[in-house]
């Protein structure tokens, strides 16, 4: 877990919100390994913080489905089926690329100058590493431009889904610089919204999501094509 990054998230949230952030981060890249227990004291000693915020953010991540209690031992970690993950991204997949085209003409000019933002911020952590500020400023990312898809309740499923997807080979994008360069497609996702290039945005959402499931899933970073394809026949075959 990156520990500077919870430092440097202190200026902008709670403690409890910054443990939880990089705990989630932590879980989602795999860096918290599935099946194991981990324990609030040896926690609290990693963020040189005390126990008590980080129970507090374990019990959040409770209640994310990211971890259950274990009596008088600590957190473990949710175990995911690769069938799961399979169902998680065929779940974005049939829902998110068509709430990106459907925000697209709604999104306003005022909007675009905090999306670039963002997507430079995505960039710069993804080549710095900082894998709890990525995880972060890619979900408020996505999440700020579906909302102007107008569904609040989509916006929500959204987020529900992105929390229970893993990537495991996170780590290893990007430290072979493979994730910096997935990273530059946000500024591509916003060039799309900007020209109102709605069937473009779509369909680079789709590829975006396959990386997740993809490349970030495994340690094998050489190809997510066979993934992509695999996941988006079976959500086309059913209309």
């Amino acid at each position: 877990m990156n520990t500077q990054s919870v430092t440097a998230l202190r200026k902008r949230t709670s403690i409890r919100e910054q443990v939880t952030l990089a705990l989630r981060a932590a879980i989602t890249s795999g860096e918290m390994v599935p099946g194991e227990v981990y324990s609030a004291p040896a926690l609290s000693e990693r963020f040189e913080v005390s126990a008590t915020p980080v129970r507090e953010a374990m019990l959040d991540l409770v209640n994310e489905g990211l971890v259950t209690a274990v009596v008088n031992k600590g957190f473990r970690v949710t175990e995911v089926s690769d069938q799961d993950l399979d169902d998680i991204a065929n779940l974005r997949l049939l829902i998110e690329p068509p709430a990106v085209r459907i925000a697209t003409p709604h999104v306003p000019e005022s909007a675009f100058g905090e999306l670039r933002a963002m997507a430079d911020e995505i960039v710069a952590t993804a080549e710095s590493g900082d894998l709890t500020r990525y995880l972060e400023v890619d979900r408020q990312f996505h999440l700020e431009i579906l909302s102007y898809a107008g569904n609040a309740k989509l916006v929500a499923e959204i987020s529900r889904l992105r929390t229970q997807t893993r990537m495991y080979g996170l780590q290893a994008a990007a430290q072979n610089h493979t994730l910096a360069e997935s990273a530059s497609e946000h500024h591509r996702i916003v060039d799309l919204i900007e020209a109102r290039d709605a069937e473009g945005a779509e369909n680079l959402t789709i590829q975006h999501i396959a990386h997740a499931r993809g490349v970030w899933a495994t340690s094998d970073v050489a190809s997510d094509e066979p993934t992509l394809r695999r996941l988006w026949v079976q959500p086309h075959a059913a209309h």
